[in-house]
């Protein structure tokens, strides 16, 4: 038995989301789209690489939540240390003009923790469980 199973099926699909707005990166639809790389916002060609091959890795770590695999574990691990480092860095590098306000970032911040490393907890609760 999955405790938290209705939970882990919601960070799925909003991993998958996620997945398909990292796809959608190298459209750069407006000019703050960019996928940010450990705390620097890519443009050209590092864009059209990078967010893709993020989209990919959610779109697999999704998945593998969704159908209980044991590598969704160490994937959310990962995924969960990179947001924190990524949050990090984006505020040493975000430019100066930038127009975050404090409470946006810190809103972002928390659910961006919160989804992240609590999927890695839930499925880290649930490693029995995990095929």
């Amino acid at each position: 038995m999955v405790r938290g199973a209705s939970a882990l099926k919601i960070f799925a699909v909003l991993f998958g989301l996620l997945a398909v707005s990292n796809f959608l990166k190298p459209l750069q639809l407006s000019g703050h789209v960019g996928f940010v790389l450990f705390g620097h916002r890519l443009t050209g060609l590092a864009n059209a690489i990078a967010g893709p091959l993020f989209g990919l890795f959610l779109a697999i770590y999704s998945s593998a939540i969704l159908r209980l695999r044991s590598y969704a574990l160490p994937m959310g691990i990962a995924y969960a240390g990179y947001v924190i480092v990524n949050l990090v860095l984006f505020q040493f590098y975000m430019p100066a003009d930038a127009e975050t306000s404090l409470v946006f970032a810190v809103g972002y911040s928390v659910v961006a923790i919160g989804v992240s490393s609590g999927a890695a907890l839930l499925l880290y609760r649930n490693r029995h469980a995990l095929t």
